[in-house]
């Protein structure tokens, strides 16, 4: 025990004007006359035992009243268990991310909890001390130390903010101050979904103290990932989308009652059961043949943790699909009609004598028609295309097919020129179940006229055929080469699109299936969804004019910092600005593309490390502590005990009045 005003101590001297007053009693005596000399004696020595004990307890509690007055006034207090360094440095680490916003044990919300620690923090040290406050935005204004009436404020205009930051992140932005003799606190929720890798050491010459936010629970409800059935149907087309919902609780969620609006106008609603720690789907229909940039949002009520409840999802459907065609004859052909729509398509036709290789960089769908032999610079340009993914191929024979050529460009050694049949033989009915036929057809009719082909180009059986003849021989098939989970590939026709061979370039079917080829191959990026954490967007404009930056435009308007490659635009995402929800990317004035942003899904786990784990972890050094409180009150009174000390004037001033009460009954009561 110490004092904080020791020199109040002299006043001791004072505990020796009782003792005096009570050696030298100045008060009168009273004489009383007695008849008898031997009773006066017995009286008088009975009545001396009695008022000197009395006297003494007197005495006493007066020294005891005087005693601990003076000691209340040198203010005596335990010593802190801690100090400041000499520089007086303090940085405030506020994780302010959204799973921030669940329950505490009190009731209220993580952010405030975390903010009330922090406010504490900042009025219990002295008023020469500088702080730093970061939070994940890693916003400018945690690049200098502020005095104690500029934290307040800052602490005071603190939000949630869709960045999340992992423990090595912030702790190599703190590694990045020159100064190094600091104390860190630490208040988060230690989530283990984004906390990442911890470091395994902390630097000596800085103190860390962990403050951890718990929850009073940690079940949640939240939309793990959303997709459209048909990822390339173009405008107007039906289409559903599917939704996985997961359910991180330990109980079941029954009747979860999800909706989904599109354009703000809601498009369809699905109760769901979701089992502890599982997951369900939940599939909306698009049948309202949407156009243009649409926004979808799906909402739910799951309480008490609700910042996950929305989940945006952009619907873009206005990119064209840009078509290349190499043909060996002149004149119109058959793809050059059916693609001939520049509303969907941007389509160009060039001769294979006049052909610009570089034209394939930029296309997203290769037709090969009617050329008798592939040349081997023009097959190597085209598996470089196909190998890097970049489209779709259409193989169309010419009449007179070199198959020696056509084998080296598709790496398919079964295919053979057939021996020319003089009539033409119909094809058999599709496969409804194929996947390339989702969507396609309005009724499944076995009854469906098909058009007819001559057997002439042939590579084999092929079981997963797109169209065959009757006898299963392929008509239309589709090869991967290599593009593991691609749409696209190259699809090879069995005959040329002339009347000698067939009629299927008449027929009704071969709109819808030249339509789903070129959408297998579509470049277009813009994905239903982002996620706050990603670090960049890439968009693709048919053209780009001029220098002028292009804008996300959302609750605020933002310029990232971008760079073009050919038509390509690679936007960096701002975190510490952009927020969840939908922003348009603009240039001169016209919005190209939809862009719709979530949280991160890892936010919605809420798991938390306990702050023992991280000590342990970062390797239970001396310098770093532990700051265990569940309210602000609590965390107020251990942070003073810490750095302040107990102060013991309190008990001191209740101990002086008790003896001075205690005189006083002495006086009144003891006779």
């Amino acid at each position: 025990m110490t004092f904080l005003y020791p020199a109040f101590l002299w006043a001791l001297t004072a505990l020796s004007i009782p003792i005096i007053i009570h050696l030298f009693n100045f008060r009168k005596t009273t004489r009383v006359y007695f008849s008898n000399t031997r009773f006066l004696k017995h009286v008088k020595e009975v009545t001396t035992a009695k008022r000197r004990i009395k006297h003494y307890l007197i005495l006493a509690s007066r020294l005891l009243f005087l005693f601990f007055l003076i000691i209340a006034f040198a203010q005596p207090i335990i010593p802190a268990r801690e100090q400041l360094g000499v520089d007086r440095r303090v940085v405030l680490y506020v994780d302010n991310s959204q799973s921030m916003s669940a329950q505490t044990g009190d009731n209220a919300r993580g952010i405030e909890a975390s903010l009330a620690f922090a406010q504490s923090i900042v009025e219990v040290f002295p008023p020469d001390t500088r702080y730093k406050i970061l939070t994940n935005d890693f916003a400018p204004f945690s690049n200098s130390f502020k005095t104690k009436p500029e934290s307040m404020d800052l602490l005071a205009q603190i939000r949630l903010s869709g960045a999340s930051r992992t423990m090595q992140e912030v702790k190599d932005r703190l590694d990045q101050e020159s100064v190094r003799t600091r104390d860190v606190f630490w208040i988060s929720d230690f989530q283990r979904s984004t906390l990442g890798t911890i470091p395994t050491t902390w630097d000596s010459l800085s103190k860390l103290h962990l403050v951890p936010i718990s929850f009073s629970t940690t079940s949640n409800v939240f939309v793990d990932t959303a997709f459209l059935e048909n990822p390339f149907a173009a405008s107007e087309e039906k289409n559903v989308l599917t939704i996985r919902l997961r359910n991180e609780g330990q109980t079941d969620t029954e009747q979860l009652n999800v909706k989904i609006s599109v354009n703000g106008i809601q498009a369809g609603t699905a109760l769901v059961n979701i089992p502890a720690k599982g997951s369900a789907v939940a599939a909306f229909d698009l049948v309202s043949g949407l156009k243009g940039l649409n926004r979808g949002e799906i909402t739910f009520n799951d309480f008490p943790v609700s910042f996950d409840n929305q989940f945006f999802v952009a619907l873009n459907f206005t990119d064209k699909i840009n078509i290349v065609e190499i043909k060996g004859a002149t004149g119109q052909t058959a793809v050059e009609r059916v693609f001939g729509n520049r509303e969907i398509f941007d389509f160009s036709s060039y001769s294979v004598n006049n052909f610009n290789y570089s034209l394939l960089d930029q296309a997203e769908l290769v037709v090969v028609n009617g050329l008798n032999q592939i040349d081997p610079s023009l097959s190597l340009s085209l598996r470089t295309y196909l190998s890097q993914n970049q489209g779709t191929i259409l193989l169309i024979p010419g009449p007179s097919p070199d198959v020696a050529s056509y084998q080296q460009f598709t790496s398919v050694s079964r295919i053979e020129n057939l021996p020319r049949e003089s009539q033409p033989e119909e094809l058999d009915k599709p496969d409804f179940n194929n996947p390339f036929f989702e969507n396609v057809f309005e009724e499944k009719s076995a009854a469906l006229a098909m058009p007819k082909a001559v057997k002439f180009l042939s590579w084999g059986a092929d079981r997963s055929a797109i169209l065959r003849f009757k006898n299963d021989q392929p008509f239309l098939s589709r090869f991967n080469q290599g593009r593991q989970g691609s749409q696209g590939g190259l699809f090879i026709l069995a005959a040329p699109l002339q009347p000698d061979f067939t009629d299927f370039y008449n027929h009704a079917l071969f709109v819808p299936v030249m339509y789903r080829i070129a959408a297998t191959g579509t470049k277009n990026d813009a994905r239903l969804y982002f996620t706050l954490k990603e670090n960049f967007v890439k968009v693709r404009l048919d053209s780009i004019a001029g220098e002028e930056a292009l804008k996300l435009v959302g609750e605020q308007e933002i310029v990232p910092a971008q760079r073009r490659v050919n038509n390509e635009v690679y936007l960096d995402i701002p975190k510490f600005s952009i927020s969840q929800g939908f922003y348009g990317v603009v240039s001169q004035k016209d919005t190209s593309h939809l862009l719709a942003f979530n949280l991160d899904k890892a936010e919605s786990i809420l798991g938390q490390f306990s702050a023992e784990d991280i000590k342990a972890r970062i390797g239970n050094s001396a310098n770093i502590s532990i700051f265990e409180a569940g309210s602000a009150e609590a965390f107020n009174a251990e942070i003073k005990t810490r750095y302040l000390g107990k102060p013991l004037w309190k008990y001191a001033v209740i101990l002086a009045l008790l003896f001075l009460l205690a005189e006083v009954l002495l006086i009144r009561l003891l006779k």
